[in-house]
């Protein structure tokens, strides 16, 4: 194995099944609720559609349920 490896003029290629991976949806969000994604991945360093969908793919693995109780 080599020491180093020269990646500059190595050709890239893109993932022919990237389309199957992510779907592009339009969602309504309130102010309140983007800004506090906004600021969460500002701290972290990442996109904040990429931790909204982190947080939504967390709740649909461990199958969360959201309680209301709806005013009368």
């Amino acid at each position: 194995m080599r020491a180093r490896y020269d990646f500059a003029k190595m050709k890239g290629e893109k993932n022919p099944y990237i389309k199957q991976l992510k779907q592009p949806i339009t969602i309504r969000l309130d102010r309140e609720s983007v800004s506090y994604f906004k600021a969460m991945a500002d701290e972290l360093g990442m996109p904040y559609q990429h931790l909204i969908n982190l947080y939504l793919r967390d709740c649909a693995l461990n199958q969360k349920k959201l309680h209301l109780k709806w005013a009368s």
